[in-house]
């Protein structure tokens, strides 16, 4: 009879172990890719010459926003590829923008525009939550090219980088050094 209690309670202890471990890993992502494939934003601005539509009402014409820094991901803890542009609309906003991004899907995923350095390889994998750091946002899929909206009042003065964050581990996926145009 004592046995058996020894056997159910290390049981349990066993599923709650795994229970956990998958809670916390969440393994199966590795193997299940999220794909978003967003246009690249563009804004309306007011022009002397509005286009004319079917319905004979006037819209402004609509205008690219102009390119403020632009990067390239690089891998980290997991292989990361893709580029990244910032882009500023006529009425001051900022899109950070990820292009042809490839990575591996994983748990609780940011975009992070920071103060840190991309150094390559093992020793850049963790200097990401060390300074400042703005987030846009979570991961919105780990394949594709998305656009997320960075908060009114960024100063990109402060931030020199971009990364794929995964905040469960404290780690970097992937990052690009900016480059101002």
């Amino acid at each position: 009879m004592k046995r058996k209690r020894v056997l159910a309670v290390v049981a349990v202890g066993l599923v709650v172990a795994v229970a956990a471990g998958l809670y916390w890993f969440q393994p199966w992502k590795l193997w299940v890719n999220e794909t978003v494939q967003e246009a690249a934003p563009v804004v309306a601005q007011p022009s002397a010459q509005p286009t004319a539509q079917p319905s004979g009402s006037a819209t402004p014409a609509p205008k690219e926003p102009s390119v403020v820094a632009t990067g390239a991901l690089i891998s980290h803890e997991h292989t990361t590829s893709g580029d990244v542009r910032i882009l500023r609309g006529a009425d001051g906003s900022l899109v950070l923008r990820l292009e042809n991004l490839d990575t591996s899907n994983g748990p609780d995923l940011r975009v992070w525009l920071t103060d840190a350095p991309v150094i390559p390889g093992k020793d850049g994998w963790f200097v990401f939550d060390d300074g400042a750091y703005v987030s846009a946002g979570k991961l919105k899929g780990n394949k594709g090219s998305q656009n997320y909206t960075l908060p009114a009042g960024t100063d990109l003065a402060r931030y020199s980088s971009v990364t794929i964050w995964c905040e469960r581990f404290s780690v970097s996926f992937g990052a690009a050094a900016l480059t101002r145009v």
